[in-house]
């Protein structure tokens, strides 16, 4: 790897916490009413990745989960399908085998939700994933290297990781109600995508784990100062707690303000979400719906 601390140098936004929270206001301010419409809901359902992942998945419940996407159109027949279908590595199968329909099959792998394990185990998992039909692959950031200041670890992981995925799409979880700081959050960006993220995103919505604005501010910010440099586009997901139609078109707003509009397509920005396409769906139709 490059001289990582010359990487921090380079990359940073160059903000404080303060300073974030005041460009995030600003930014809503002039942006949120304008696309707080029905028109960015329908949009914003297109960005979705419908999460499923309890403890009490089984392979009856996501078959089920599934069919609600391929049975969409013939209940919104004029409305996008979400992005993808993200569930927990053995399950990918079940989607596969259940999915008529042309949407992602997104799989947290590599020792989810808290990266605590070894990395023969993270590479199998990834793997198995791939090779039972998984498109997208959503790893964690390993929070407990990066507070050892174990760096070089962490880029030599996920670049591996990256290897190992090829072609497909590998988003990184950076979990930043545990990195918390401006600081923590620029430095997890920038070694996730050196080490070749193709998407990094907020959060696992797990043990409290939530998206935050300023942190997809930073992140975005990041992803903007590196494009150029690297040469390739680099996606954003919001996850964990998004639930409203606001919510998302709070996300929304940042992406399109500090990336630009080609950024809010859904190969570059997705969220994570169960109850969203619910809530989106009822604002679009103006009636409660209980679909998802």
């Amino acid at each position: 790897m490059n001289n990582i601390f010359e990487l921090f140098s380079k990359y940073s936004i160059g903000k404080n916490e303060r300073e974030v929270e005041m460009a995030v206001d600003a930014l809503l301010h002039s942006s949120f009413e304008r696309n707080n419409t029905k028109a960015i809901y329908c949009k914003l359902l297109e960005n979705i990745d419908l999460t499923t992942l309890k403890s009490t998945d089984n392979s009856e419940s996501v078959t089920a989960f599934v069919d609600k996407v391929n049975n969409f159109d013939s209940k919104f027949d004029i409305l996008p399908l979400p992005a993808g279908i993200c569930v927990y590595p053995s399950f990918v199968p079940t989607v596969k085998e259940t999915l008529l329909e042309d949407v992602d099959i997104v799989a947290v792998a590599g020792g989810f939700p808290h990266s605590q394990t070894f990395m023969e185990v993270k590479l199998a998992e990834v793997g198995l994933a791939i090779a039972s039909g998984a498109t997208e692959i959503d790893i964690v950031f390993p929070v407990g290297k990066y507070l050892a200041g174990d760096y070089d670890d962490i880029y030599d992981e996920i670049s591996e990781i990256k290897a190992y995925c090829k072609d497909v799409t590998l988003k990184v979880i950076l979990e930043v109600s545990l990195l918390k700081t401006v600081e923590n959050i620029e430095k997890a960006a920038i070694i996730s995508i050196n080490a070749g993220a193709d998407f990094i995103k907020t959060s696992t919505g797990k043990d409290g784990s939530v998206a935050n604005l300023a942190a997809a501010y930073v992140m975005c910010e990041v992803i903007g100062k590196m494009e150029p440099e690297i040469g390739r586009n680099v996606g954003f997901k919001a996850a964990g707690g998004i639930s409203t139609s606001s919510d998302a078109v709070k996300y929304y707003s940042i992406v399109e303000s500090v990336l630009g509009a080609d950024h809010t397509d859904k190969s570059l920005f997705r969220i994570g979400a169960s109850s969203l396409a619910n809530n989106l769906l009822s604002d679009i139709t103006g009636e409660k719906v209980s679909y998802f």
